[in-house]
């Protein structure tokens, strides 16, 4: 990897774009889950729950929702959205 002295500007900007897209993802799940409030700091546990944190985030995403918040609280009204969502049902 170049020092940023030495890379393209064309390399700067992928790797400015991956980072901000790690930051967005970072700030979706605090804002949305409070991930940065959680007491769950044992074991595996954290990991787990960025995982499912990740995998709704991922899911309502690729079902085209923008605003990931308003999208759990419509799916949490009915106990088959989430499972139509993913195409269980």
């Amino acid at each position: 990897m170049p020092t940023a002295e030495q890379a393209a500007p064309a390399q700067l900007a992928n790797l400015i774009r991956d980072h901000w897209k790690i930051e967005a993802l970072h700030h979706v799940r605090d804002v949305t889950f409070a991930e940065d409030a959680s007491q769950l700091r044992t074991g595996t546990t954290p990991r787990a729950m960025a995982t499912w944190r990740n995998l709704s985030i991922g899911a309502l995403r690729l079902a085209g929702k923008t605003n990931i918040a308003s999208a759990l609280r419509h799916n949490a009204r009915d106990s088959l959205r989430p499972l139509t969502l993913l195409g269980l049902t």
